[in-house]
């Protein structure tokens, strides 16, 4: 009975912790559909968490009574702003996808220390002193957001023509222009839906999972989100199965660090490694096949066949 107890309250936790994971993972699989790897997942995310984290500390402070979704509003259109770097570099210049977002991560890192610093003094913002609240079933808001976005992007990416011309972007490049429809216009569409979802993924974080912004607060969250992407097998339902997966092992991993029985025998850093062993894990366990876009990775040149 009390295995079932803990099992059942285990339920929301993982749902809270999958949530970042799955806005992300559902951004990730829009851009790499469309031939474009985001490995600058991870770094949007914490320019997502950064941002709602300040925007709602100076909202709260104000008395302004939206300021968590506000913070989740801005936290979006930061992380839409700075894909717009990824997407320049990756399809406009053609560079190397992965060195562009590795370079957004690095960035991210230097940057929120920076801004922190300068209105906060320290290398963290203050405490928001609020974030959100569990609503209905004891879930929070932000669950049935990101659920209802996942829903919105299968419906988009199988039940309408612009998603068919998304798909074709990441398969058949050359096929899509030549039907007349610009390849370059969908890959930069699909890199800033996939920045927005970063950034809303970090400001959902650091409002439910943390009481401020810290360079730890991601915590290699855009990393799973890649790797969920891949175990989902870039399916929307894949992705929330992948999402789920690697959401419980967090929260198991949270819950276990406080059995004292078992913290006794280990220390805690092995529990929170458990999420990214699982990662690792499943990965080499379904790499056999390849489910990956065609085109994924590869600049897109009008003028080859």
């Amino acid at each position: 009975m009390e295995f079932f107890q803990v099992a059942w309250n285990l339920v929301p936790s993982a749902f809270l912790i999958t949530t970042p994971i799955l806005l992300a993972a559902t951004g990730g699989m829009i851009c790499e559909r469309a031939g474009v790897v985001n490995i600058a997942l991870e770094g949007l995310m914490v320019l997502g968490a950064m941002t709602a984290a300040v925007t709602h500390f100076f909202l709260f402070q104000a008395g302004v009574g939206l300021s968590a979704p506000l913070a989740l509003l801005f936290a979006a259109m930061v992380g839409g702003l700075f894909s717009l770097v990824h997407a320049f570099a990756s399809v406009t210049l053609r560079a190397d996808q992965v060195i562009s977002g590795t370079g957004i991560n690095l960035l991210s890192l230097g940057l929120t220390v920076f801004v922190c610093q300068l209105l906060f003094n320290m290398d963290r913002s203050q405490p928001h002193g609020g974030g959100m609240r569990a609503g209905l079933f004891g879930f929070f808001p932000t669950v049935w957001m990101a659920l209802a976005i996942l829903a919105l992007a299968w419906f988009v990416m199988y039940k309408r023509p612009w998603g068919l011309r998304l798909r074709a972007a990441g398969e058949h490049p050359q096929a899509l222009a030549s039907a007349g429809v610009s390849v370059v216009k969908i890959r930069y569409m699909a890199v800033v839906i996939s920045g927005l979802l970063a950034g809303l993924a970090g400001g959902s974080a650091v409002l439910t999972l943390d009481i401020q912004f810290t360079t730890t607060t991601i915590n290699g969250m855009g990393f799973i989100a890649l790797a969920a992407v891949s175990f989902g097998r870039w399916l929307p339902f894949g992705i929330l199965g992948s999402s789920l997966l690697f959401g419980l092992a967090r929260a198991l991993a949270v819950y276990i660090s406080n059995v004292r029985a078992l913290s006794a025998i280990l220390p805690s850093e092995f529990f929170s490694a458990m999420p990214f062993v699982i990662t690792l894990v499943t990965l080499i366990i379904f790499s056999g096949k390849d489910y990956a876009p065609r085109a994924i990775g590869k600049p897109f040149d009008k003028g080859k066949s």
